[in-house]
């Protein structure tokens, strides 16, 4: 798996100076990005011919300073590897010399109007951005409070709906129905399938458009989940949480996340259940545990 060069310029609105014969094809699969210093000074011991070739203002100027015939040979010994593509920043002037060896061994060229650290950035967050092991998961992700929570359980059970009371209340939603997965960094952060991005569906309503009813002070592009709060079927014959002492986790993309098993009934105020949960989860996540301070009190541990 690896990205395409194009898909790259397409994205990031790079210049195409020249396309070698193969462009579309040309992958990419590492977001690691070379400034050939060291190359441009005839060291290439360890050189890792795969990665793009930044070309920054420092590398412009040395190659610049050289004379016709030793800036070919120079970037000869770069061009004669089979590397992805060429781009140099800041709009810098793309040398006849580079042209030429890039027709001549079927090297791509691009140029870019930013900064050299600016294009450096850019290309190595969009790689592993397109890079990262991905899932799909069918729920509703929604940011409440800050924190991303992530709503999960059958088909039918009223997340839609829950997240819509959420949302009337302040939540800001940043996927409906099905939650694209990334995990980044060991982060793992939600969004939404293009196509869908805003809208829910309600049955005995229809599909809604979050941004266009509520405003776009209501939805985000993107969250980290931090929290998934499944919501099953009242079974009264199972016991549920009643302290909270311990968090439940749940394994996504190999990263835990705590999780909350909520039972729903007719009568139970999902929406608000779910909020408490996750403001229980903020104040825990800053070091106090209710449940612990309640058990602490009813052992000794403090008197009023």
């Amino acid at each position: 798996m690896g990205v395409k060069i194009k898909y790259i310029v397409d994205e990031l609105k790079f210049e195409l100076v020249h396309a070698s014969i193969d462009y579309k094809d040309i992958e990419i699969e590492s977001s690691d990005i070379n400034r050939p210093g060291l190359q441009l000074n005839g060291y290439y011991s360890n050189f890792v011919k795969d990665r793009i070739q930044l070309i920054g203002t420092q590398e412009w100027h040395y190659i610049n300073s050289m004379e016709d015939k030793m800036r070919y040979e120079t970037l000869e010994k770069l061009f004669i590897y089979d590397i992805p593509a060429v781009i140099f920043s800041r709009n810098a002037e793309i040398f006849p010399q580079a042209i030429e060896l890039a027709k001549k061994y079927n090297v791509t060229i691009l140029r870019s109007p930013d900064s050299t650290s600016k294009v450096f950035s850019k290309i190595i967050s969009l790689v592993e951005d397109e890079l990262a092991p991905t899932m799909r998961m069918h729920g509703v992700l929604l940011d409440i409070s800050g924190i991303g929570v992530l709503i999960t359980g059958r088909s039918g059970i009223g997340k839609s709906e829950t997240a819509l009371d959420l949302i009337s209340n302040g939540a800001r939603l940043i996927s409906d129905d099905s939650v694209i997965i990334k995990n980044l960094d060991k982060r793992l952060i939600g969004k939404s399938p293009e196509i869908t991005k805003y809208f829910m569906e309600i049955r005995g309503v229809g599909i809604i458009d979050i941004q266009k009813m509520f405003g776009v002070g209501f939805v985000m592009e993107e969250k980290e989940i931090e929290v998934v709060v499944n919501l099953e079927d009242w079974d009264e014959s199972k016991e549920y949480e009643r302290l909270g002492l311990d968090n439940k986790y749940q394994s996504i993309l190999g990263i835990d996340v705590v999780r909350f098993d909520i039972p729903v009934k007719p009568g139970r105020h999902t929406a608000l259940i779910i909020e408490v949960a996750t403001k229980n989860y903020k104040q825990k996540e800053l070091g106090y545990n209710p449940a612990e301070a309640l058990n602490n009190r009813l052992m000794g541990g403090k008197r009023n």
